[in-house]
């Protein structure tokens, strides 16, 4: 079936990755790199990751495909590990769980793939006790800054580093959805929650 006439809304999986999905990831990664710097967006190298970068991310399980008729329609990472070049200690770190490495199958765009992806992220962040979902993308790219701001997120600050072409810091609080959700997502992941101290109010 055509992606354009595809029902969402009965056809989407999200799945952990395992390492038999690593080079179907490197190869769609590879497509977002090329795709974005063919539009002069210094995102992602132009060919892509290297499997050392995305390997140890399915063997810590924070890998996940969202799946379309057994294509990777979409594919991200997810986790609490906070970039310490961007998110300081006056951010509180902790307090979130970070999205990286989400790209979109080409062939998908538009059919709200990113924002199932998203809100899933927010959702799990929430279950883990966090306030926030939080991400950073280029600072040049204006065009992903503007969906991130269409889907609720709060430009938190840019970071100009000059080894980083990435710096623009966003964040939304967790449970938050984006707002267009086309999508239904069938969860097939078995997320457990870390456990964290409850606060006292």
């Amino acid at each position: 079936m055509r992606s354009d006439t595809l029902n969402l809304s009965a056809e989407l999986t999200l799945r952990r990755a395992t390492l038999g999905d690593l080079s179907g990831v490197l190869a769609l990664l590879a497509s977002a790199a090329g795709w974005l710097n063919g539009l002069g967006v210094r995102q992602w190298p132009v060919g892509g990751f290297p499997a050392a970068r995305i390997e140890p991310l399915i063997s810590d399980g924070v890998l996940y495909l969202l799946e379309a008729e057994d294509v990777t329609a979409g594919v991200m990472a997810l986790d609490d590990n906070a970039d310490a070049e961007f998110w300081t200690p006056a951010d509180r770190p902790e307090a979130a769980m970070y999205v990286h490495k989400l790209a979109v199958n080409r062939a998908y765009s538009g059919l709200g793939v990113g924002e199932a992806l998203l809100d899933w992220a927010g959702l799990r962040a929430l279950a883990a006790g966090c306030r926030f979902v939080r991400l950073d993308c280029s600072k040049d790219n204006a065009r992903l800054q503007r969906y991130y701001l269409g889907q609720r997120f709060r430009h938190v600050r840019t970071v100009d580093l000059p080894h980083r072409a990435s710096g623009a810091l966003f964040e939304r609080p967790s449970g938050v959805r984006g707002g267009f959700m086309p999508a239904r997502v069938h969860d097939m992941t078995t997320y457990v929650p870390k456990q964290k101290a409850l606060l006292s109010h």
